[in-house]
């Protein structure tokens, strides 16, 4: 893979792990759900827009850039004046080259970014178990596709994955050790929602490998070895079909403490601890008074992410929905 100006471009992952609900959105509302998560239109998997990220991603950066910059005082006039974040936007030449101009006047529209980021794709999705508390599942598909990705992205693949495509209707891979496992008989079981699997085979190069990758803190890297279960493709889809959190949110009457007439909404959510990945791609700048290479634009981005890395994503931020960790994995480096 090569951009117009011959030079390879540098690939990454971004992992982006929910610490609480999320809401990326909004999909067509085509049931009693007024609000629905966005789908892919072929799979039904939920899916975060690569715009989104890519704002996302810039206004991490520009916070770091605004400290810079000063915001107008009075001896500005009203309607000329810019905060910080505003300058930092259009003026800082690092932001600008990575990301792109932040006006679209004049010299504004005179380069694109140097910097490439694709939908969010699903990569596991928590799921109710009776026992060991909750699953993370994901499926012979997902793993494909990720599979694919990764060589997009330069980075090492999954080793593996062949002994996972043959999983019959009700087949589970998991650890043998898992806390999720129930033994009956010669058969070991688990039971997902309503649903009942028979534990088939291993899932320990997966599950290690998301561990490591998808991640930073060690207690949900040990958990996702022993939780993580592959099922068979029409089940994983069922889950994240039907298994997201539904919230009937509402606007009450101050005085008399009813729902005021209309403010009756029903909104959905995915689960907390849910799992995506987003393929990031970056060239050399195309700006010419800052010249920057791929990897410089990509070690630019792991910097403005912070040493929390932790971002808010999607809708409803005021009432703590959409916080997620957010991990860069580089091509072959693998940190």
């Amino acid at each position: 893979m090569s951009n117009a100006s011959g030079h390879s471009p540098a690939g990454a992952l971004l992992f982006l792990h929910a610490q609480t609900s999320l809401h990326p959105g909004s999909g067509t509302a085509l049931g009693v759900v007024d609000l629905p998560v966005q789908r892919e239109r072929h799979t039904q998997w939920p899916v975060i827009p690569g715009s989104t990220l890519k704002g996302i991603l810039r206004d991490a950066c520009r916070e770091q850039a605004k400290m810079q910059f000063e915001d107008d005082g009075d001896d500005v006039p009203e309607r000329q004046r810019r905060t910080r974040r505003q300058k930092a936007n259009e003026e800082d030449p690092m932001l600008v080259a990575v990301f792109g101009p932040g006006k679209i006047t004049g010299e504004g529209s005179s380069h694109a970014g140097a910097l490439s980021v694709t939908d969010a794709r699903i990569l596991a999705f928590p799921v109710r178990s009776l026992r060991g508390v909750f699953a993370w599942v994901t499926c012979p598909a997902v793993l494909e596709r990720l599979h694919r990705d990764l060589k997009l992205a330069g980075h090492d693949e999954i080793e593996a994955l062949s002994d996972l495509k043959a999983l019959g209707r009700s087949d589970a891979a998991c650890s043998e050790d898992s806390p999720m496992v129930l033994a009956d008989g010669q058969a070991k079981k688990l039971v997902l929602e309503e649903f009942e699997f028979t534990r088939v085979a291993d899932a320990n190069h997966v599950a290690e490998w998301i561990a490591a990758h998808s991640v930073s803190d060690e207690f949900t890297k040990e958990r996702l070895k022993s939780h993580l279960v592959v099922l068979e493709d029409d089940y994983f889809t069922h889950f994240v079909r039907h298994a997201t959190e539904v919230v009937a949110r509402i606007g009450l009457d101050y005085e008399k403490k009813t729902v005021k007439e209309g403010a009756l909404f029903y909104q959905e959510f995915l689960p907390a601890e849910t799992l995506f990945y987003a393929l990031v791609f970056a060239s050399d700048s195309r700006a010419e008074k800052r010249p920057v290479k791929a990897a410089e634009v990509l070690k630019y981005v792991r910097s403005g992410l912070g040493e929390v890395k932790v971002l808010q994503i999607g809708g409803d931020e005021t009432t703590g929905k959409g916080l997620c960790a957010v991990r860069l994995v580089n091509g072959k480096e693998g940190g």
